[in-house]
């Protein structure tokens, strides 16, 4: 009893998701609708709004939205079917070392985009607050606030995440359909469509391009569903809703009122308090998750450290950043990250449904090699394609591939790890390692 209690406080960090707890597509559309209606989602509406025609614009959105969905949708199905999180499927493509190089990067990433997130909300909200009840804070106390919430949800993992996600969406997307009824109805659409000064291909690739990092950590929520099945339609549904449902509305408010910021538009039309409503959830959603992933993958390297107490250190520093302002010194630094990121969905795919040499291993409930090397070089290669594909400054923009540098960067590490993979022929036998209890136990000791 004890032991079931400990590994259901730390949100199965370490092991796979046990049946009893296993939840269904619901759950799981849920959580992406609402990680996909967001901030971000609203400035790519305008930016589209203001390249393109209303028809081309929104063409481009729902193209875009569907290949970003099926892309999620093949890394989630790797997190259904071993129900590991994302750092713990990376020990059997990496090897336990090469694993925790990529939980520090992904770790890393995530924390610091929490904290840049904590700073945009503060920054919003002070804005919404003095415009709805005249109230001039100052940005640190929306900062605290915020880090409280979002880390308050993060500590009790995925049910809590779950729960938050099950709410907010009903609420949020009828209040967007309201905001959207009245702008339409109050000012109309402009009577003349402006000339495309975007083509639609870069258009496509901004939609795809606005996800695409986070399709490598797609099994920190998809390891929880019941089936493949049930990842497949709540990955794909709630990744093709969440991620075009907000830049459509977006697109329409901003070419109906004129302006490119969403509270702006809210306070035109008189939902200035609806809208800090929208604005909180949109942005509680979205960074729990970030810090939801950052704690899964540091777990794999403080294995020690039980989950709730790491994600309470963890969240304390993020929003300290955010709290005095120093995440804005980390964004060129958190954009390279991901140029690293990027391949390494590419890889696990591959290694999983292709090769399924190092996953024989979780098969036979035996331990990950140290380190994979063939996967290894596909990474550095994968993100070395990344990297001169990426524009300057954060890369080199020497050549492009799809024009979306980090599907580049995801196909090189496919491919390249499907070709070494098949060059390599040695199987992986009992004999040839150790028995380990990872499946069961995952790292034997370790849970809190």
């Amino acid at each position: 009893m004890e032991k079931k209690e400990k590994s259901f406080s730390s949100d199965f960090s370490l092991q796979q998701v046990p049946k009893s707890q296993q939840k269904s597509w619901l759950s799981l559309f849920s959580i992406w609708v609402a990680i996909g209606v967001d901030l971000a989602a609203v400035i790519l509406g305008v930016q589209l709004a203001k390249g393109l025609p209303l028809h081309s614009a929104i063409t481009a959105v729902l193209v875009g939205s569907l290949l970003l969905a099926a892309i999620c949708t093949i890394t989630a199905s790797v997190g259904a079917a071993t129900n590991l999180s994302t750092s713990m499927i990376t020990r059997y493509v990496f090897g336990k070392k090469g694993a925790l190089v990529y939980s520090a990067i992904i770790g890393c990433s995530l924390l610091g985009w929490f904290g840049v997130q904590v700073g945009f909300f503060a920054t919003n909200a002070k804005t919404a607050f003095i415009s709805a009840f005249g109230l001039n804070w100052p940005v640190w106390v929306f900062a605290i606030i915020a880090g409280i919430a979002m880390v308050g949800t993060a500590l009790y993992g995925y049910r809590a995440f779950s729960r938050l996600s099950e709410f907010s969406v009903p609420f949020l997307l009828v209040l967007m359909l309201i905001a959207l009824f009245i702008a339409l109805n109050t000012h109309g659409l402009p009577a003349t469509q402006i000339k495309a000064s975007l083509p639609m291909g870069s258009a496509i690739a901004l939609v795809i391009s606005s996800f695409i990092v986070g399709a490598a950590t797609q099994p920190d929520i998809s390891r929880w569903a019941k089936s493949q099945k049930d990842s497949i339609i709540g990955t794909f549904l709630g990744m093709f809703v969440g991620n075009s449902f907000m830049i459509i509305v977006s697109i329409l408010m901003s070419k109906s009122l004129g302006s490119a910021d969403m509270m702006k538009m809210l306070i035109m039309i008189g939902m200035g308090v609806p809208g800090i409503i929208i604005l909180s959830l949109t942005q509680w959603v979205t960074n729990t998750s970030n810090l939801y992933s950052a704690t899964l993958g540091f777990n794999v390297i403080f294995n020690k450290i039980g989950f709730k107490k790491l994600t309470m250190i963890l969240g304390t520093i993020a929003t300290a950043m955010g709290v005095f302002g120093i995440y804005n010194y980390f964004v060129s630094f958190l954009n390279i990250l991901g140029i690293v990121i990027a391949a390494v969905p590419g890889i696990y795919v591959a290694e999983f449904y292709l090769v399924k040499h190092e996953f024989k291993r979780l098969q036979l409930n035996v331990s990950p090699q140290n380190v994979v090397w063939r996967s290894i070089i596909s990474w550095i290669l994968g993100a070395g394609v990344t990297f001169l594909t990426t524009a300057a400054p954060t890369g080199l923009g020497l050549f492009s591939l799809t024009s979306i540098p980090p599907l580049d960067g995801i196909l090189v590490g496919f491919i390249v790890q499907f070709i070494g993979g098949k060059l390599v022929t040695a199987e992986v036998s009992a004999k040839d390692v150790q028995p380990t209890e990872v499946t069961n136990e995952a790292i034997n000791g370790t849970r809190h």
